[in-house]
């Protein structure tokens, strides 16, 4: 599918003096026929439209809002006490504000209230006890698990795989290094889990920064990764 923040700049698709919510995304696709990215099977693309339908599938299988879903199924039972999905109406006054590289705060926009592929606020803490609960048998079941963390598409054959929401790397050595940067605005982020190497590399960032990718230069202290300190994706 194509993104939503693209094909909501095509003439006649949407006014973007008005904001956009996920529920008006899937309206889009059924009525402006909105065409593929590309056809289905022949790429890999990271696109945020699909996680702001799970969000919606979320909400129709748990009843819940998306809001309330998080909470309930993961913030509250992991003692996540800093992190929340973040309300357009409510909180965009309360929160922390971010910045572009030059320092200029950067503003709100239409497509801020969508939610699913962002709008989580969190700590690195908090992050923590999320990767620690992801291994707890009490938490995700061994099955589950283990598909998160199976390769689903090559980006580029041989190496770069992508699984259940967490970005790989697969040497030809058999090694494998899981990974997730992110980006919106001015922040961006990076989650780096070292499973056999127990450690987990967190950085979060509100001010627009490539540096803060960069952080995957530190897996080689813990463990054997093979890095090419060239490509920065």
């Amino acid at each position: 599918m194509r993104n939503y923040a693209y094909f909501t700049e095509d003439k006649g698709v949407w006014d973007r003096k008005k904001t956009l919510t996920n529920q008006n995304i899937l309206t889009l696709l059924s009525e402006k026929n909105i065409q593929l990215e590309s056809p289905t099977d022949t790429r890999f693309a990271y696109c945020n439209t699909n996680y702001a339908l799970l969000a919606l599938i979320i909400e129709k299988v748990t009843g819940l809002s998306y809001r309330e879903a998080m909470k309930e199924m993961i913030f509250t039972p992991l003692d996540m006490k800093n992190t929340f999905v973040f309300d357009y109406e409510k909180d965009r006054k309360n929160v922390t504000p971010s910045y572009k590289g030059n320092n200029i705060e950067l503003a709100f926009d239409y497509l801020d209230a969508v939610y699913g592929d962002k709008n989580i606020y969190s700590t690195p803490q908090d992050l923590l006890k999320f990767d620690l609960a992801r291994n707890a048998p009490t938490f995700l079941n061994e099955n589950l698990r283990s598909q998160i963390y199976k390769g689903y598409s090559n980006e580029r054959k041989g190496t770069k795989n992508y699984g259940l929401g967490i970005r790989m790397i697969e040497w030809e050595t058999g090694q494998k290094f899981y990974f997730h940067n992110g980006w919106w605005h001015g922040n961006t982020s990076a989650y780096i889990p070292l499973a056999k190497d127990n450690v987990t590399i967190i950085a979060l960032s509100n001010k627009f920064t490539r540096n803060v990718y960069a952080v995957k230069k530190l897996a080689p202290l813990f463990g054997d990764y093979p890095f090419e300190f060239n490509d920065e994706e």
